[in-house]
């Protein structure tokens, strides 16, 4: 990251008084208008006792929770998977229920989804020798073979309705408010997606066949003090989910391993002695250890039994979400996670033996051992018993303690992408945002903590990382200025499904990364945003944060009325445009010529060759459009920005020699 722009001593005044520019160039026209920019500001969720107007949750604030115990079973003949699930709900919000809403996302597969309507009637991922004018496949989804309600005592078959992917149950006996509770049972099974399933899929690599089980079982929609039920149907954007304690059970093939989010519960049953022994080994070394090789694969002596099936056991605690993945080829290795306050965590690492390799999947555990240990030290303590890499089908995807990426991956790309995933387990995992609605606050956020990985992973050895859009130096990269310039470009604040990739994902990763570089280099320095953004962090742990919430914590915490940032770069595109726009003896003039403002360097030359830098501070620009800043001696050129730290949409304007 840049540094904080340290401002000249220089002695300087300001002049308020206009100057005549010695200079050829046309007088620059501004369309900036300061009753827009410094407009009070109200933002879209209001403050009451639920969500306070320092960005906490207020002394009311509730939240639901979602319990849940599984038994799944995997057919790997037939490609199905089988559930047993019970989902205990309890409500904690002052309102009454008629009804529950359940995610019912494996519903995305079939042919009369809303999704493929909206996504076209494609493979999501097609491989390499496979026809893209292939004929689409697609599933029945969730095939339901009982539903039932225990309440109050009471065993009933439940009265529900699916609509896309969502499921509404009407309850015999409305849900009492701050307390009351259910049990939802739920048996079904599906057929799990091929490789063209995306998120989650079963594939084939050189030696054997990997399966990722995600969006695996009827996950309870959130009830919030916001909208109520949010039951936005799942067309492509990720999740919005409650929290609650997990227990599930896995029935695989004994040939596979299971790797899972969570803390393996069974290892004696499903584990060899020799595996056993070399994960305590583990807990104990920071350097990678290996707990199934290479050779070991193909040898039967690394499975506990031949033939039949074993059940894993995972438990995971204050989670929104569980999945896993399973292969009879993995090759496995981890190592201790050093934590704050002496606690420690097991970085893990699954993949099939092409994957292995120095330059490959072999650093995996050193990559995400050093990613959570770095984010836990400058954000906040990692708080789950593992952290995996997995390598399979659905790659460069985030779930709570497990991340599915590339077969192929390596090097650098390896690097990023497992930097990247795991850097969700903070956003949106640990601080629970809606991501149908409000990408940015889990990718721009994200893509914004993975910059410091970048730049601190062995002397920076993979850094910078480019997908933040701007350079070492510090410059935009083209893409924010075209989203900032494109009238067809969304804002930062629309739902994350009404953006299209080609415009969406730079203004929900990029636009939004590079606003919170923005914030802590240029606007609140860093001293001021980290206390902020960690506040917020802590504040929002295991919660439902929205927009307004992260905008209040920042200004409260962070000292400043940001309202003007807010407007300008998350409610609208609005360019930023600083020029100078003349010099007379060591009178200099700069002016605002966009709609959007931000505190500025200007540095000046002298006539003697000697230089200053004088700070242009946002408050320059709540009434005018112009400033005369005076020096201590003729002045022969000017250059707003010199560092390129700022998206200045047309710095054709921002150098002014005297000619």
């Amino acid at each position: 990251m840049n540094s904080w722009i340290v401002v000249c001593t220089s002695v300087v005044m300001v002049s308020l008084v206009p100057i005549a520019a010695q200079t050829d160039r046309a007088p620059a026209a501004s369309s900036y208008d300061p009753r827009i920019t410094f407009a009070p500001m109200t933002l879209p969720e209001p403050v009451n006792e639920y969500r306070s107007s320092n960005g906490a949750p207020g002394p009311a604030y509730w939240q639901n929770e979602a319990d849940y115990e599984m038994h799944a079973e995997l057919d790997t003949q037939a490609k199905v998977l089988r559930n047993d699930e019970v989902v205990t709900y309890t409500n904690n919000s002052p309102d009454t229920l008629p009804s529950i809403w359940i995610q019912m996302e494996q519903n995305l597969y079939r042919k009369d989804a809303r999704g493929r309507v909206v996504n076209g009637s494609t493979p999501r991922r097609v491989r390499a020798g496979d026809s893209a004018s292939a004929p689409s496949p697609s599933t029945e989804g969730f095939v339901l073979d009982s539903v039932e309600i225990e309440q109050g005592g009471m065993h009933a078959k439940a009265e529900y309705v699916i609509d896309d992917t969502r499921m509404q149950v009407r309850l015999p006996h409305p849900l009492a408010p701050k307390g009351g509770s259910l049990r939802l049972h739920i048996r079904y099974h599906y057929q799990v997606p091929g490789v063209w399933g995306g998120r989650t899929s079963w594939g084939m690599s050189s030696q054997g066949e990997i399966y990722d089980m995600a969006q695996w079982y009827p996950r309870m929609c959130v009830y919030d003090d916001l909208r109520g039920w949010d039951t936005l149907p799942y067309i492509g954007a990720e999740f919005y989910l409650e929290y609650g304690h997990f227990d599930y059970y896995v029935t695989v093939p004994s040939s596979m391993i299971v790797a899972g989010s969570g803390e393996l519960m069974n290892p004696r049953d499903v584990l060899t002695t020799t595996e056993i022994e070399r994960l305590a080994e583990a807990r104990k070394s920071d350097k990678t250890v290996v707990i199934r090789s290479v050779a070991e694969v193909a040898d039967p002596a690394s499975r506990p039994k031949a033939g039949g099936t074993l059940t894993w056991h995972f438990h995971m605690d204050h989670t929104r979400d569980v999945v896993w993945s399973a292969s009879p080829v993995f090759v496995w290795d981890a190592a201790r996670i050093n934590l704050p306050e002496g606690r420690t965590s097991l970085a893990q690492s699954v993949y099939p033996p092409e994957s292995a390799g120095e330059d490959a999947w072999s650093r995996s555990t050193e990559y995400v051992k050093d990613t959570v240990e770095r984010f836990s030290r400058q954000w906040f303590p990692y708080p789950y018993p593992a952290a995996i890499n997995v390598a399979g089908f659905s790659t460069g995807m985030e779930y709570p303690g497990i991340v599915f990426d590339g077969i192929e991956d390596k090097g650098k790309t390896l690097f990023w992408i497992t930097a990247h995933e795991i850097g969700h387990s903070w956003f949106p995992m640990i601080v629970g945002s809606n991501e149908r609605r409000n990408a940015f606050m889990d990718e721009g956020f994200n893509t914004f903590i993975d910059i410091g990985e970048s730049a601190g992973f062995d002397g920076g050895v993979y850094g910078p990382k480019r997908d933040s859009e701007y350079s070492a130096g510090g410059e935009p990269a083209d893409t924010i200025l075209k989203v900032l310039d494109n009238s067809a470009a969304p804002t930062i604040l629309m739902p994350a499904d009404a953006m299209s990739w080609q415009l969406g994902h730079p203004v929900s990763y990029f636009k939004g990364a590079y606003g919170m570089v923005l914030l802590r280099e240029q606007i609140l320095g860093k001293e001021r945003f980290d206390w902020a953004f960690r506040k917020y962090i802590r504040d929002w742990a295991y919660k439902h944060p929205s927009p307004s919430d992260f905008f209040r914590e920042m200004s409260s915490e962070g000292g400043e009325d940001l309202g003007w940032f807010w407007r300008g770069w998350y409610m609208n595109n609005w360019r930023f445009d600083m020029a100078v726009t003349g010099i007379d003896g060591d009178h200099v003039t700069v002016a605002n010529l966009g709609q959007l403002v931000f505190p500025a360097t200007v540095e000046v030359t002298y006539n003697d060759g000697s230089k200053a830098r004088f700070r242009v501070p946002v408050e320059t620009w709540q009434s005018k459009s112009e400033l005369v800043w005076t020096g201590d001696k003729p002045i022969t050129s000017a250059t707003v920005d010199p560092d390129h730290v700022l998206p200045d949409d047309d710095r054709s304007n921002n150098t002014f020699p005297v000619k």
